[in-house]
């Protein structure tokens, strides 16, 4: 298993279309969300250009996980759709603060949602992930729009996270912002495995589907 962090610019067509078709069966599919779709593909306003993006893959190359990276002081999706979760406290606005967003593992497990126990593994290992690319580009804090339970979930795995502002409900849902202070060095306990899950291959720009085939063969 690997996980690849990139832009548009360093994944190929087929990556970036399997990503778009996975995130359409997790969050459309299987969590109801209703989202604008075109071809059972998920794609939104946020995912552009200088969007960082976590791709986890199986060993057959099958897409098992993603997540998205936006800094916020461009637009992001919680500043944009979700500002009621923010409370009286302004948006977020620096690049010393990401949203993570669309996060998903295995087969539905996101951030505060039920699901199989390797997915919670990977998820947790995803957010890792996460914290050591973001950390990369100088972010100190993740940001994301988060159900009431990730609270108790992430304080046992001993990371720093808080909330911005009180809960509101939304479509049924308790919700919150979610601040997570970023530690590149943290490893989640449950998820420690001796065969390197969670290492993250930054893809070089100009990489094409050979190339990604060529990490994925070498980094089981």
């Amino acid at each position: 298993m690997e996980i690849i962090a990139g832009t548009i610019d360093t994944f190929s067509a087929d990556v970036l279309f399997d990503m778009a078709r996975y995130r359409h069966e997790i969050f459309v599919e299987k969590l109801g969300w209703k989202l604008h779709t075109r071809g059972r593909l998920e794609l939104d306003e946020f995912d552009r250009k200088d969007t960082v993006y976590l791709i986890a893959r199986n060993p057959d190359g099958e897409i098992i996980g993603t997540s998205r990276l936006l800094p916020t002081h461009r637009p992001y999706l919680l500043a944009s759709l979700f500002p009621q979760l923010l409370g009286d406290s302004p948006a977020p606005c620096s690049p010393d603060i990401w949203e993570l967003s669309r996060f998903a593992a295995g087969d539905g497990t996101r951030l505060g949602i039920g699901g199989d126990p390797h997915g919670w593994s990977l998820a947790l290992d995803m957010l890792s992930a996460a914290m050591r690319t973001v950390a990369k580009e100088g972010g100190r804090r993740l940001i994301s729009a988060s159900p009431l339970g990730i609270e108790r979930i992430l304080r046992r795995t001993g990371l720093s996270a808080h909330r911005a502002a009180p809960p509101v409900r939304v479509d049924g849902q308790l919700l919150f912002a979610c601040l997570i202070d970023v530690d590149k060095s943290w490893c989640p306990r449950q998820a420690r495995h001796a065969d390197g899950l969670g290492r993250v291959a930054r893809r070089p720009a100009g990489e094409g589907a050979a190339a990604t085939r060529s990490v994925q063969e070498s980094e089981t």
